[in-house]
């Protein structure tokens, strides 16, 4: 007989580097690459903006963790949110309104696919209103699955404004964007 012990949310807090509680264990995550950490960065900035703008809510960036309480999961760690609640030096409590998960070199194939979909049901079931899944290396540049419907994807391209209206009113991006101009690379 195994006897594991079940990682709390307070083991989470000691881990460096990026995590999530998923089943019980702590689920460290990689370090992103270049092209990734840039679209992020862009999504963040561009919704800081927005919550400047309207104080309606809260930007937040990479590696910060939303305590939840689902059946398999206690936290998530998106790529880029927008949370609307207090902030404090804790966790954020409760799921963000709007989650962007952006795809790294390791995020392909049905596996990743698989766990990925998992992942925007728990985001659902959380109380997540959109998830973006952010693909820089297809046509369908980002893929955005609501609560709502979530079997039925928007589809935003480049040369096209994308949003998140039922979870961030009236902000909207280009996706062009998501990518590094030419003449910066």
């Amino acid at each position: 007989m195994s006897t594991h012990t079940k990682a709390t949310i307070e083991d989470l807090s000691g881990v460096e580097g990026k995590a999530e509680l998923v089943n019980g264990e702590v689920v460290l995550m990689s370090p992103t690459g270049g092209l990734p950490n840039y679209a992020a960065l862009e999504i963040t900035l561009s919704l800081r903006d927005h919550a400047r703008q309207t104080k309606l809510g809260h930007a937040v960036g990479d590696n910060a963790a939303f305590r939840v309480n689902l059946p398999r999961r206690e936290s998530f760690s998106p790529d880029a949110a927008f949370y609307v609640g207090t902030i404090t030096m804790k966790f954020f409590e409760g799921a963000p309104v709007f989650a962007v998960e952006v795809w790294s070199e390791g995020d392909y194939g049905p596996n990743a696919e698989n766990e990925m979909a998992r992942k925007r049901a728990d985001y659902f079931a959380a109380g997540t209103k959109i998830v973006w899944d952010v693909d820089l290396l297809a046509d369908d540049v980002v893929r955005s699955y609501s609560a709502a419907d979530p079997a039925h994807p928007r589809i935003f391209r480049r040369g096209e404004m994308a949003h998140a209206e039922s979870s961030v009113p009236g902000w909207t991006m280009s996706v062009d964007d998501l990518f590094v101009e030419e003449s910066a690379q």
